[in-house]
């Protein structure tokens, strides 16, 4: 199974032209382009048709998003078809209002058993934003199953703060306490994808640190725990796991960065990995391809400042 995780960078330069104007105004694909000839942020309208057409491409099976406003959330279940679905809700409202970290499945190959959103805050269960972050912070909570095996798994999608490291900390926390439930409770496997703003070593590393159990979790909202309660003896010792590091070294292709921002190719001064897919410790699952692949076409437009995560795991 192939899952994907890309932060889309949302749509910053909105406008009222229709995908299929996108698309009727895509150019002719046998003429060349001028090579790199743009070098600036395009608009989500310019960007939308190349992000669909390469995930698709890749034959992936779940696509997890991050910073989809509600715009990009359905001209991406346009651009996908009828064989997709998709859950999330906006974070600022708990509806349509703000950034969605959305899931989109395939429907001929899971079945969605059920769903639900949290926030990464200390009131965990309304639109709410930790003191101090740089905006609301949710995650989007799935459990599926496989049509062709009928196994089970439980999915995590989520975005972490840009600003503030004490709130990646107490969403990592929150996080590690809602897989390390699933997994116990479930007896399944647990895969959580996202955009941490976290890389995993130096000062801004502690989210991804308390996930793969480097450091201890921080103090979390009590009804949280309560409602996704673990007890000592239930999977002592339970982290996540980065697949990157999981896959055979000869599996993993394509880049390290996932960050890039919309800067000229030769400009690597803020590239890092801060976009990750990891499986819980209690395994089910086996890594078998890794890949961070490109946003960049030959043109020079990016359909992102991030690059698209794949990841290969078996059941």
């Amino acid at each position: 199974m192939r899952i994907s995780t890309y932060n889309l960078r949302f749509d910053s330069m909105p406008n009222n032209i229709t995908v299929q104007q996108s698309i009727a105004a895509l150019p002719d694909p046998l003429v060349q382009p001028v090579f790199e000839g743009i070098t600036k942020e395009q608009p989500w309208s310019t960007r939308r048709v190349r992000v669909a057409a390469h995930l698709l491409s890749e034959g992936v099976v779940i696509a997890d998003f991050q910073e989809a406003l509600v715009r990009q959330v359905h001209d991406l279940a346009e651009l996908f078809g009828s064989d997709w679905a998709w859950i999330g809700v906006g974070r600022d409202d708990g509806v349509e209002a703000g950034e969605f970290s959305p899931i989109f499945y395939k429907k001929s190959e899971l079945t969605l058993i059920s769903n639900d959103s949290f926030w990464l805050s200390n009131t965990p269960f309304e639109p709410s934003k930790f003191p101090g972050a740089g905006s609301v912070r949710i995650c989007t909570a799935a459990h599926f199953e496989v049509t062709a095996t009928q196994k089970r798994f439980t999915l995590l999608n989520t975005h972490l703060d840009d600003q503030s490291d004490a709130q990646r900390r107490l969403g990592a926390s929150l996080l590690l306490q809602r897989a390390h439930f699933e997994a116990a409770t479930t007896n399944a496997p647990v895969i959580m994808t996202g955009d941490f703003n976290s890389e995993s070593i130096g000062v801004d590393a502690g989210a991804y640190n308390i996930s793969t159990g480097a450091l201890p979790p921080v103090p979390i909202n009590a009804t949280f725990a309560a409602r996704f309660p673990v007890t000592s003896t239930q999977l002592p010792g339970f982290k996540m796991l980065d697949l990157r590091g999981k896959t055979p070294r000869q599996s993993v292709a394509g880049d390290f960065a996932t960050f890039t921002g919309f800067k000229l190719p030769n400009d690597t001064s803020s590239w890092t990995r801060i976009d990750f897919v990891f499986g819980g410790s209690n395994l089910g699952w086996t890594a078998e391809g890794y890949k961070v692949g490109t946003s960049m076409s030959d043109d020079g437009v990016l359909d992102s400042d991030h690059r698209p995560v794949f990841a290969d795991f078996e059941l």
